[in-house]
């Protein structure tokens, strides 16, 4: 799954402003946002890919404080094995100084993490991959030659997208993460996600607000305050259901109510030192189906949303302009 949107996605390289390399060993690297410009195009294809293709994904405008911003919408009817069997960033790219956060259908030939498959119950056997990699650095042979030998696949029949945090497409794949984020949140509660059977979601996309790491805060806090998530489940126990409900969105984290980056650097940098309940969306909606009732938990918080995007608003200064005759 993803190989053939891989492809689309080069067939139209010019218009989404990508540009696409095959290394020594025959592995095709596409490159939408460390050396290329990408954009928000650049930035959907990124995200059908990390979502195996099995999610519609659309770009929509998001209204902070009457602010007008480009937003996305995900929308799947898979999403245990969209979200978390291929888009959770749960593949840590190592290979001398290269440093990579992988998603995509690649992962479960790796078996990235493997707990996570056997809880849902999924397995896959491919000859062929395609991973898309958070990064500021395109990836050489050596890092190829890695991912294939974890994937068991030759080099010739890797497929990578690459695109660092505080680019337009990397901004857009994250903030495209929002159903899974939610998804994540339940796993480690230990919550059943085959339980549900759909999810939708829709986030503000940040803008560039500085370098990587501020870019990584910007992007959290885009589903941290901004997210809203719904989900369709079957869950005979409405009443645990509803305590998962409460624990679920970022305001039930201790961390929750500052930017992310804020956070971050009281932390010293240190990921090991932040409250992870704070990684969720921001609303959640869940309707179980037969029941027949629906749950609704958590708000979005524009103020903090628009200190981290650092939303300038001016006045307007009226201009006479004389007409000359």
């Amino acid at each position: 799954m993803g190989f053939e949107v891989f492809e689309e996605m080069l067939d139209y390289g010019d218009e989404l402003q990508i540009e696409v390399h095959e290394l020594d060993n025959g592995t095709v690297v596409a490159d939408a946002g460390v050396k290329a410009q990408g954009g928000l195009g650049a930035g959907i294809y990124l995200s059908r890919l990390c979502m195996a293709d099995l999610a519609d994904i659309q770009l929509h405008p998001y209204n902070i404080n009457g602010v007008l911003l480009p937003g996305v919408q995900v929308a799947t009817d898979y999403p245990a094995l969209s979200c978390m069997a291929s888009q959770c960033a749960m593949w840590q790219i190592k290979a001398d100084k290269y440093f990579a956060m992988g998603s995509g259908p690649a992962r479960v030939l790796a078996r990235k993490t493997r707990e996570l498959y056997e809880k849902i119950g999924y397995e896959e056997f491919s000859d062929i991959g395609v991973l898309v990699l958070e990064s500021n650095k395109l990836p050489d042979e050596k890092v190829s030659a890695m991912i294939a030998e974890k994937c068991g696949i030759d080099t010739a029949d890797l497929r990578i997208a690459v695109a660092p945090t505080n680019s337009v497409a990397g901004l857009v794949q994250v903030s495209a993460r929002v159903v899974e984020t939610g998804l994540h949140k339940l796993f480690t509660m230990g919550f059943d996600i085959t339980t549900i059977k759909c999810g939708w979601g829709r986030a503000p996309i940040s803008p560039i607000t500085g370098d990587a790491t501020m870019c990584m805060g910007s992007s959290n806090d885009a589903i941290i305050y901004g997210g809203e998530t719904y989900y369709t489940l079957e869950y005979e126990n409405l009443e645990e259901l509803q305590q998962y409900l409460k624990g679920m969105p970022s305001f039930a984290s201790r961390d929750y109510g500052a930017p992310f980056y804020k956070t971050f650097k009281a932390a010293g940098f240190d990921f090991f030192k932040v409250d992870h309940n704070v990684f969720a969306p921001a609303k959640v909606v869940m309707n179980e189906i037969k029941s027949r009732r629906t749950f609704v938990i958590g708000k979005v918080n524009p103020e903090v949303l628009t200190e981290s995007f650092n939303l300038e608003v001016l006045e307007p200064v009226r201009q006479d302009f004389k007409k000359d005759l």
